[in-house]
This record gives C-alpha cells, sequence and structure tokens, in this order.
C-alpha cells in the first residue's frame, strides 16, 4: 500500500520563504515522489519513508523559536509505486526533542462501525501519552516531537490494516505564543 500525505507549513515570519524552501530541501527524498507547488507539498510511497520525511521537514523546519504550523492530510491509496520501494527503513532525521501541540481528526471511509475505529486511535493517543482532550471533530495531542510521529505510524499502519480508505488529518503548532490550544 502506498501513502499519500499533502502537507502545508506556515512559518510566522518575515523569512518564511527561506525557511520552508530549505527544510525541504534537506529531506533525502530517495524513498518518495514528492511534488510542490504554491500551496502545499504531496510526499507519496511507503507509509514509514512518507512519514520520515514529514518528520524531517518538520524538525528541519523548527529553529527553536519561530511560531510555526503544519496541516497535514493522510490517506492511504491501492497504488504501488515500484521504482522507488525499498525494504530499507530510514531512520529518524534527527535526535531532536521539542514539545509540539496539535490535534487530529480521524475519518474511516465506507464503514458502518467507523466510531471504532476513531475510539482505537484515541486510545492509541491515551497509550502515547499525548491525548489532551477530545475537541468537535477531533482530538488535542501534545507532547514530544519523536513521540507523536511514533504515534501517527502506530495510528496509519493500523488504518492500512483494518480499512479499504481513511483520511487522517492532522495540525501541529511549536514554538506558539499561546503554548496550547
Amino acid at each position: 500500500m502506498q501513502t499519500d500525505c499533502r502537507f502545508s507549513l506556515s512559518v510566522m515570519s518575515d523569512h518564511y520563504a527561506e525557511q520552508i524552501l530549505g527544510a525541504l530541501g534537506q529531506v533525502n527524498l530517495d524513498h518518495i515522489r514528492s511534488r510542490t507547488d504554491v500551496l502545499s507539498t504531496t510526499y507519496q510511497g511507503e507509509r514509514r519513508h512518507v512519514l520520515d520525511a514529514l518528520q524531517a521537514v518538520f524538525v528541519h523546519v523548527n529553529d527553536g523559536k519561530t511560531h510555526i504550523t503544519m496541516e497535514a492530510t493522510f490517506s492511504k491509496t491501492d497504488s504501488i509505486l515500484v521504482d522507488i520501494m525499498s525494504s530499507q527503513h530510514l531512520l529518524s532525521p534527527t535526535s531532536n526533542h521539542f514539545d509540539v501541540q496539535g490535534k487530529f481528526s480521524f475519518y474511516p471511509l465506507k464503514v458502518a462501525d467507523y466510531q471504532n475505529y476513531v475510539n482505537h486511535i484515541v486510545n492509541l493517543a491515551e497509550q502515547n501519552g499525548l491525548y489532551q482532550n477530545s475537541i468537535p471533530y477531533g482530538a488535542v495531542l501534545s507532547g514530544d516531537v519523536q513521540v507523536l510521529f511514533v504515534y501517527f505510524d502506530e495510528v496509519l499502519a493500523y488504518a492500512e490494516t483494518y480499512l479499504d480508505h481513511y483520511v487522517l488529518q492532522v495540525t501541529l503548532s511549536i514554538n506558539s505564543p499561546t503554548k496550547s490550544i
């Protein structure tokens, strides 16, 4: 299976273009397809490679002081990109650790008992110590960037295994002046 992720970065700085393009330029794209347009970037490939690349860009865009948000939408598709598949798992992009606040919405599609799948995803967030509270159409997360991306991998692995199609929508925030959602 292939994971698709379309994401946008918002950098609250006068130098946002350099910061975003600089972060995108530091990511190893050997195992995924990437397309950037004026609004966002799309990564396509095996789940682990897409997540590694997404985590790398998020880590690289963080300068430790600028408020930055990332909006990301994940889905599973049946097409396989044979030319870029690899059994090699990329390592985490860095060993950087920093706090992230965020929210997610999970949409299992074409299933009658969708709430059971949503509940499982929320329970995974609780088990990882990330869950803060529920909000309309989603849940609030808070925790270390490394733990957060491990959680996203667990969510997407679960969804790939049990659902024909789904959408996971994520908003991440770092260095926010409000410090919480």
